[in-house]
């Protein structure tokens, strides 16, 4: 029961694993879009990251959508630089498994993309995605403009109205701007386009969001 506490539980500045200066190293390329995988980006694209349980099949989520022009798994909103896959999953960083969308908003709005993003998990279960527990499994959207904010802010409170007429609990998604992006390993990377037959633990609620439904 200790271990699995501990892994629930935001690490502190203090007990937070240490980190490192140097950065992952990854591919040139999105293996499924074929696209970059890192910035800079052309200046009529913007940027989304979510957070939604297990980063391989989340990724996978957005790379289908139209309108999407590179995606990328890596870890945010912790204390630890650079950390590795080990260290997140130790519950040492306090970074969740989160997923950069780089999009062309004249193709698919951001609205579309929260849509997505509430569909694709149970935002209600606090360090969790179903039977993956830790603090890197929990539900957030991580916000590059306060337009973003707002519309994440406004969508919550629509889908929370539905969860309840669904006999859900309480949404526990954090709403916050933006925090470090740290790529994740090379491996994990679109994943489930290297592995489609790989693991992926996502599961939505089976609830509608009604927004993003016109673009």
């Amino acid at each position: 029961m200790f271990g699995l506490r501990k892994k629930t539980e935001m690490p502190t500045a203090e007990t937070a694993l240490p980190g490192r200066d140097m950065q992952m190293p990854v591919p040139e390329s999105h293996f499924v879009l074929g696209t970059k995988l890192k910035g800079p980006w052309p200046a009529h694209l913007q940027i989304a990251m979510f957070g939604l349980g297990c980063f391989w099949g989340a990724e996978r989520k957005f790379w289908v959508c139209d309108g999407v022009h590179s995606t990328q798994v890596g870890y945010a909103a912790g204390i630890t630089a650079n950390p590795t896959y080990e260290e997140v999953c130790s519950g040492g960083t306090g970074h969740n498994e989160v997923v950069q969308v780089v999009y062309d908003p004249q193709i698919i709005s951001y609205e579309a993309l929260l849509t997505v993003f509430w569909e694709s998990h149970n935002p209600t279960q606090g360090m969790r995605q179903g039977n993956d527990v830790g603090t890197q499994y929990r539900s957030g959207i991580y916000c590059f403009s306060e337009a973003q904010k707002q519309a994440a802010e406004a969508s919550r409170m629509t889908f929370q109205a539905r969860l309840t007429e669904a006999g859900f609990d309480a949404i526990t998604t954090e709403i916050i701007d933006a925090p470090v992006f740290y790529y994740a390993e090379d491996y994990h990377q679109q994943y489930l386009g290297k592995n489609p037959n790989g693991y992926c633990g996502l599961g939505g609620t089976g609830v509608s969001c009604p927004i993003g439904l016109t673009q």
